[in-house]
């Protein structure tokens, strides 16, 4: 076989390929096992008719069709998996000759990985903040806590922020109820912003049996993108008491006989996250000089079908009703047009990072061993509420655990980079973010979709 590859633009190349007859010998003999069994021939049990009886009856263009229709996809592979390039998506494949007894020839296009040029790692230098737990952070834990074991009492005032109300909802639509969202007796932490905008301003202020109006546009539902006025109706007050924070409290709500060996451990634990969130700082920081500073050119086909599952992801909360979509953008104050360019410029990212991180772990070398890939499967899986059986299962059937092998690869090799930057706190202190990187989970550092 003899293949060249021609550069049509730095994402594309043509492969021009030519195969000799003679190594098309085994090729020939599957053809006619497969036509043989497809094909009933007088005098001959099925499977068993010589090839030049099937090329008498049937012709020598069948036989030669099912040869390089096999051949080519053959062929193709086989120069993909020597690393003669790296595609992107799918080939289109013209077959360009066939001179029987001679040769076949084909010629495959395909989008492929660009060339990249690597900046220094080691000249790249980031600053993150310094580890500082103050006194009011240990408070405002302690009072976490503490309001875990808090009683709610019902008041005769009106609504103040912290407080507790019981509320019974209802929502219109042009007038019309949405009976989905009428709800009895529903607990809610005013301040906590958990239910939809500008319903905690509205109670605040408010007495028991009083009713409050908001406006409102829903994301979800039958009425998506359009708007509601929700009414409010509160059927009590009630204000949280907490326990007093005292050496009895610590020796209820946990496993220390003081309050200051309480506040002690929750000022550590605030320590530990703050140096994770100093490696996730780190990692963004580090991800965007990178793009900042590399080029990368992108391949037009793999941006348009980042931009069309995006924009699938998004119509899939408006039961893929483009209608709908636009009367929430309008709604949002957003155009189409701001819409359509703010997806293009969200994918024109991604792509720019999978491919450059990609191009990383490949000239590290990286690969991804089972046991960060079930690390990673176990971790989608708790955060999708299911069982890691179940989720691999999934990602099986829909062909997903490739992409999840990436999405590791990529984040290993961001932690690469890492590695070998320097990183620095506010304050000029070097900061072990290798340290921070053993307890990461595997592939979070991808930039997000």
């Amino acid at each position: 076989m003899k293949s060249t590859v021609e550069q049509l633009s730095p994402t594309r190349v043509k492969i021009n390929v030519e195969v000799p007859f003679d190594e098309l010998k085994p090729d020939f003999d599957r053809a006619y096992r497969k036509i043989a069994q497809q094909v009933n021939i007088p005098g001959f049990r099925p499977g068993k008719a010589p090839a030049r009886i099937l090329e008498q009856r049937l012709g020598r263009g069948v036989v030669l069709e099912e040869v390089v229709s096999g051949v080519v996809s053959a062929k193709y592979a086989e120069i993909v998996r020597a690393g003669e390039v790296h595609p992107l998506g799918r080939p289109e494949i013209e077959v360009t000759k066939i001179e029987d007894g001679d040769h076949v020839a084909f010629t495959a296009e395909v989008d492929v990985r660009p060339k990249i040029e690597m900046p220094a790692f080691n000249e790249l230098a980031v600053s993150v903040d310094d580890i500082a737990v103050t006194d009011a952070e240990v408070d405002e834990q302690l009072d976490g806590l503490r309001s875990r074991f808090g009683t709610l009492t019902t008041v005769e005032r009106p609504v103040r922020q912290g407080d507790f109300v019981s509320l019974d909802l209802s929502a219109a639509v042009d007038g019309a109820e949405v009976a989905d969202l009428a709800t009895t007796d529903l607990s809610y932490e005013i301040g906590s912003g958990q239910l939809m905008e500008g319903i905690d301003d509205a109670l605040v202020g408010a007495s028991q049996g009083d009713e409050r109006a908001v406006n409102a546009v829903l994301a979800a539902g039958e009425y998506a993108g359009r708007q509601a006025e929700v009414t409010a109706k509160i059927q009590a007050v009630k204000e949280r008491e907490l326990p007093a924070a005292d050496d009895e409290f610590a020796q209820l709500a946990s496993e220390f006989d003081t309050i200051a060996e309480l506040r002690a451990d929750l000022r550590a634990r605030l320590g530990r996250v703050k140096a994770m969130q100093q490696g996730t700082q780190a990692r963004d920081k580090i991800l965007k000089i990178l793009l900042d500073t590399t080029e990368v050119p992108l391949p037009a086909a793999i941006v348009d079908s980042e931009i069309e599952s995006r924009k699938h992801e998004a119509l899939h909360s408006f039961d893929l009703d483009e209608a709908r979509l636009g009367q929430w953008l309008e709604q949002q104050g957003h155009t189409a047009e701001q819409f359509d360019a703010d997806l293009r410029n969200a994918a024109q990212e991604t792509v720019k990072a999978q491919l450059l991180l990609d191009a990383i772990a490949d000239n590290e070398d990286l690969s991804v061993t089972d046991s960060e890939l079930s690390e990673r499967i176990m971790y989608q899986a708790q955060r999708q509420g299911v069982s890691p059986n179940d989720y691999a299962l999934q990602l099986q059937e829909a062909g997903g655990l490739g992409t999840v092998y990436a999405d590791v690869r990529r984040g290993k090799a961001l932690a690469a980079v890492l590695s070998q930057a320097a990183v620095t706190d506010a304050s000029g202190n070097p900061v072990d973010i290798d340290a921070l990187s053993d307890s990461a989970t595997p592939g979070q550092a991808v930039a997000a979709r």
